[in-house]
């Protein structure tokens, strides 16, 4: 490449980034408000809890107190409340049994969703709390073992700073609608299906 050839590649270059910041500069200039955040993880592709396990590491990484609720999971033997129960900063609850069908019981799994809730809500009315992650909600609203309209009306009326992750697949459109960040994993390819066991340190 000559130096005239690379000058004008360059000149044309810096236009470009000066245009984009310009566009950066202006939305940057336009998100002026500041307050708790409802974010939705959902679809059928892996990485909604482990998205929201990151965002409690960041989070911690302000010196923020962090409560954990995992529905419908019962195990306590995952990495990831190994490691987050040794923090001085999060509650974690386990507030399942396992899944649907290995419970098999159907108002058994109703009422192990409903006697969770009422931990949330007590996460959810308390402003020390910075950052609630609600893991698999999706599914106790989906089967209609919580009712979406209280749900929705405890997190309208949590505390103004608090940020709240709700994971899981299905997410009814009424809980999208209320989120303000939304964010739909793509299943494009998953290991399992290969005959994959799950594995420490990725799935567990």
């Amino acid at each position: 490449m000559t130096d005239s050839v690379f000058t004008e590649k360059a000149a044309r270059h810096r236009k470009r980034m000066q245009r984009k910041k310009e566009v950066v500069d202006a939305a940057i200039a336009r998100a002026d408000q500041e307050k708790g955040l409802v974010l939705v993880l959902t679809g059928n592709g892996k990485g909604k809890s482990s998205s929201a396990f990151g965002m409690i590491a960041r989070a911690l990484g302000y010196g923020m107190r962090i409560g954990v609720a995992q529905f419908i999971k019962g195990r306590s033997d995952t990495g990831e409340e190994a490691f987050f129960r040794r923090q001085d900063n999060v509650v974690w609850h386990v507030l399942g049994e396992g899944f649907t069908w290995d419970t098999q019981n159907l108002e058994r799994d109703a009422e192990t969703a409903r006697q969770g809730w009422i931990v949330v809500q007590k996460m959810l009315r308390d402003p020390e709390i910075s950052l609630v992650v609600l893991d698999e909600l999706t599914y106790p609203l989906k089967y209609g073992w919580l009712d979406t309209n209280i749900v929705l009306e405890d997190l309208r009326n949590r505390p103004l700073m608090q940020h709240v992750i709700i994971t899981g697949r299905a997410a009814p459109e009424v809980l999208c609608e209320a989120a303000d960040t939304v964010t739909e994993m793509c299943d494009v390819k998953h290991a399992f299906r290969s005959g994959i066991m799950a594995q420490k340190g990725i799935d567990l």
